[in-house]
């Protein structure tokens, strides 16, 4: 999700820019909200930290490409849209807005 989409959010800063290397990720919880911060070609994104088929963690999965694999179960996900790809899930994961502001890396959450 881009900055611009990102009316009625509330953003919170996480780290410098640098401090997250390419192809690394960050895991952060931000009002109770578990989530994974990407470091994928450049961009910075951002996806709840759940696999939507059993409610587990799915930032510890393999990251092929724009997509990331359910470590337990290997359901499929798209970082960037959150839209799911493969079985056994069958609904999306959050994604949330993310900016660089200051030099530091923003992440938003709905202010509602």
């Amino acid at each position: 999700m881009t900055e611009n989409n990102a009316i009625g959010y509330q953003f919170f800063r996480i780290a410098k820019v640098n401090d997250i290397p390419a192809g690394e990720r960050l895991f952060i919880e931000i009002g109770g909200q578990p989530i994974v911060l990407f470091s994928l070609n450049g961009e910075f994104l951002a996806t709840g930290d759940v696999c939507t088929h059993d409610g587990g963690s799915i930032g510890e999965g393999e990251v092929i490409g724009d997509e990331i694999v359910c470590p337990r179960h290997g359901a499929r996900f798209n970082i960037k849209t959150g839209e799911v790809l493969s079985l056994p899930a069958v609904t999306g994961i959050p994604i949330y807005p993310v900016r660089i502001k200051d030099g530091y890396i923003e992440v938003g959450i709905s202010a509602e």
